[in-house]
């Protein structure tokens, strides 16, 4: 049996990366959402709330990690960093190769990784797809959110690889400063093009 054209799908903050995958999703290709299921890991009963609350203690509660709390006890610590993601990371692979062997018989698959790059997740795919959007835009959105600061979205810039780069080091780039129908159209087109590939 053919096995599956893996997708990584990564861009920046603010990006639209998070759309993009909702219409891959919906053209019927199989998504892995890397965030959601650390959200899950970590929502209330979750697998790894006992070793994030003993490795930060006071991170943890009723509903689950206090995102907020370990934000702090995280924020420009590389080394707390670092040990929260090896609490984390190992997890989400396990997860991941159970849903690889849950749609071997898919065509396509795609992988929603926000850090592809940077943690060098873009060896283990077959094409890289970049979602990206001029900067004035980007700064736009992420602002919108709530709670988030130029000091909040400056940092977060530092720890991701530079949207440039990004593009310059993909198989596909699509552009999401455009409308809806634009972007899905975009998305259709790698969809056929891969697909194509395949025969």
């Amino acid at each position: 049996m053919t096995k599956p054209v893996i997708i990584g799908l990564t861009g920046s903050i603010g990006m639209g990366k998070s759309t993009v995958a909702a219409m891959f999703e919906d053209a019927g290709i199989p998504v892995f959402d890397a965030d959601a299921e650390v959200r899950a890991m970590q929502g209330p009963d979750g697998e790894l709330n006992p070793a994030i609350e003993a490795a930060f203690p006071g991170s943890t509660g009723p509903e689950g990690v206090n995102r907020d709390a370990l934000g702090k006890l995280v924020f420009g610590d590389k080394n707390a960093l670092a040990r929260l993601e090896a609490i984390v990371h190992p997890s989400v692979g396990k997860k991941r190769m159970q849903f690889l062997a849950d749609n071997e018989g898919a065509a396509i698959i795609l992988f929603d990784i926000p850090l592809l790059f940077e943690g060098g997740g873009n060896e283990s795919v077959d094409v890289v797809v970049v979602v990206s959007a001029p900067t004035d835009l980007q700064r736009e959105r992420v602002l919108a959110r709530p709670g988030m600061t130029e000091e909040k979205f400056e940092h977060i810039l530092s720890l991701q690889t530079p949207d440039a780069e990004k593009r310059s080091r993909a198989d596909f780039v699509i552009d999401t400063g455009t409308t809806f129908d634009e972007t899905r159209a975009q998305v259709a087109a790698i969809i056929n093009e891969i697909a194509s590939s395949r025969v």
